[in-house]
């Protein structure tokens, strides 16, 4: 069972991502720590995915930061060169199940997910937000604003993010006529527009009220 941990500092990454965090937590002497984000809670389509990604503190790329302050083509640049250099797991928690449980309970089922669909065990989880996701097999620490700070945080941030875009373009070729390809099935007013026209999809999320 995890646990928050209060050995941090409270304080980290006014300007950019840091290691902080993970050395604290051991990352140096040999423990094995995850940065773990999610992306798709505020979406009225769509999955919620999380990420969880064990950086090698010796070989950690470039340019790594939240998902929101970087550009598409740097994301996905940056994804490419995680999946050589780092571990990753990706959990995801589907529309029905959303509806079913809620989102908060959701976004943690597809974090605890993506710990365990890491293809090594891990010493810690540093999770973003003010949650930890109960049912962990470590023990872990929630970082508000956690991919602004923590380097493995915003590691997991650019991989949930572009996993999930990818997933709703790919959705867009199954439900033609929404455009997800473009907001990536957020509220937008030409979403909702579409909805009114079409109808609600498979794809949609009930418990978020009518689109």
């Amino acid at each position: 069972m995890c646990y928050a941990n209060k050995l941090f500092s409270p304080k980290r990454g006014l300007n950019m991502p840091d290691f902080n965090y993970e050395t604290e937590a051991g990352a140096h002497q040999g423990r094995i720590i995850c940065g773990v984000d999610e992306a798709g809670r505020g979406p009225l389509s769509g999955p919620v995915v999380a990420a969880a990604v064990i950086l090698d503190p010796e070989n950690i790329p470039d340019g790594l930061n939240d998902s929101k302050a970087l550009s598409h083509p740097a994301r996905e640049r940056l994804l490419n060169i995680l999946t050589e250099s780092a571990q990753i797991g990706i959990g995801i928690a589907e529309p029905g199940e959303i509806d079913r449980i809620n989102i908060l309970w959701a976004s943690m089922e597809a974090m605890r997910r993506a710990v365990e669909n890491l293809n090594i065990s891990v010493d810690y989880a540093l999770i973003d937000g003010n949650h930890v996701p109960p049912n962990l097999y470590c023990n872990a620490h929630a970082i508000v604003k956690g991919d602004a700070k923590s380097l493995s945080i915003g590691a997991a941030s650019i991989v949930s993010k572009v996993t999930r875009d990818r997933i709703m373009a790919e959705a867009d070729l199954r439900f033609p006529g929404y455009g997800w390809s473009g907001h990536k099935g957020y509220p937008t007013k030409a979403h909702r527009a579409a909805v009114a026209d079409l109808g609600r999809s498979p794809a949609h999320r009930w418990s978020f009220g009518k689109p």
